[in-house]
C-alpha cells in the first residue's frame, strides 16, 4: 500500500490535463474521450450489471493463476466482494466503454475477463465488434457469461484458458485484434511475455490497455520496459493504466494524464 501511495503522488506530480499536451492525436483523445462528460444510456447498463454481482452474496472456488490477491486470503470467494474489491471501478469501466465509442475498434481481445465487468463496457462501446475475453478460472468465466447474457451482450467469445498458452498459439481472430485490454497476470514476466507474443498483431491503428502498471514495484519496471520498444510510439499513463500505440506518423513520446 506504501509503494501504491508513493507512486501516486508522484504520478500527481508529473501528471498534466489537456493544457500540457500538443499532440493533436493526444489531445483530441484527452478532450473529446477522456473529459467527455456525456451522460450515455449505456453508463445505465453497466450500473445494473455491477449492482447485480454487488448483490450476489453466492460463494465460488477462484482458480488464480496471476500475481495473486492483497485481498483475499482464501480462494473461496464471494462475489460482491470479487466486484467489490478486485473488479474494474465505475469511473474506469465509463472509461473504457468511452475508449471504445471513441477508437470504434472492430475486434478486441481481453485478457483476464473476472467476472466481465470491463467485458461489458468493451462490449457496449462498440456493439458491433467481435470481443474474444479469456479466463482461466472457469467458475468466474462462468458468472461473467451469465451475466452478460443477461443484460444481452451478444458479441463476446468465452474462452476458458491459460493466457499463455493460448496466445502461444491463438485463433485467427486473435491476431487481427485492433484493441487489447490486458487485466490478467499482474506480473512483469507475464506481463512482458505477453506484450512480445502478441506484438507480431500490432497494425498502426492498434490500442493496447495495461491494467495496473504502478500495483507492484515489478509491474512498473515492466511498464519502463514497454515504452522503450521501437515499436511503441505514444503512452499515455493515466495511473491505473497504461494506454500505447504504435502510429508510425506520431513522434515517440509519452504522456502523464489524470483522468
Amino acid at each position: 500500500m506504501l509503494f501504491q501511495i508513493k507512486s501516486y503522488l508522484n504520478f500527481l506530480w508529473n501528471s498534466k490535463n489537456q493544457h500540457g499536451v500538443h499532440s493533436p492525436f493526444v489531445y483530441n483523445l484527452v478532450t473529446k474521450c477522456f473529459y467527455d462528460k456525456k451522460n450515455y444510456p449505456e453508463y445505465s447498463i453497466l450500473k445494473n450489471y455491477r449492482n447485480s454481482l454487488l448483490e450476489n452474496k453466492n460463494t465460488i472456488e477462484v482458480t488464480d493463476f496471476g500475481a495473486g490477491s492483497r485481498v483475499f486470503k482464501s480462494n473461496t470467494r464471494a462475489i460482491n466482494q470479487i466486484a467489490k474489491n478486485a473488479g474494474i471501478s465505475s469511473k474506469r469501466a465509463e472509461l473504457l466503454f468511452r475508449i471504445v465509442n471513441y477508437f470504434q475498434p472492430e475486434t478486441i481481445l481481453e485478457i483476464g475477463t473476472s467476472l466481465g465487468l470491463a467485458s461489458s463496457a468493451l462490449s457496449l462501446g462498440n456493439k458491433n465488434s467481435k470481443i474474444i475475453t479469456l479466463e482461466g478460472c472457469p467458475n468466474t468465466m462462468a458468472i461473467a457469461k451469465n451475466q452478460c447474457q443477461l443484460q444481452n451482450l451478444n458479441n463476446i467469445e468465452f474462452v476458458n484458458t491459460e493466457f499463455s498458452s493460448y496466445l502461444k498459439n491463438p485463433k485467427p481472430e486473435t491476431r487481427n485484434s485492433k484493441l487489447i485490454y490486458f487485466d490478467g497476470n499482474h506480473s512483469k514476466k507475464a506481463t512482458l511475455e505477453y506484450f512480445e507474443l502478441l506484438l507480431p498483431t500490432i497494425t498502426n491503428d492498434s490500442v493496447w490497455i495495461f491494467d495496473d502498471i504502478h500495483w507492484s514495484a515489478d509491474m512498473e519496471e515492466a511498464w519502463e520496459i514497454i515504452k522503450i520498444y521501437p515499436q511503441v510510439t505514444v503512452t499515455i499513463d493515466t495511473f491505473q493504466w497504461g494506454i500505447i500505440f504504435f502510429r508510425i506518423e506520431q513522434e515517440k513520446e509519452h504522456f502523464v494524464i489524470r483522468t
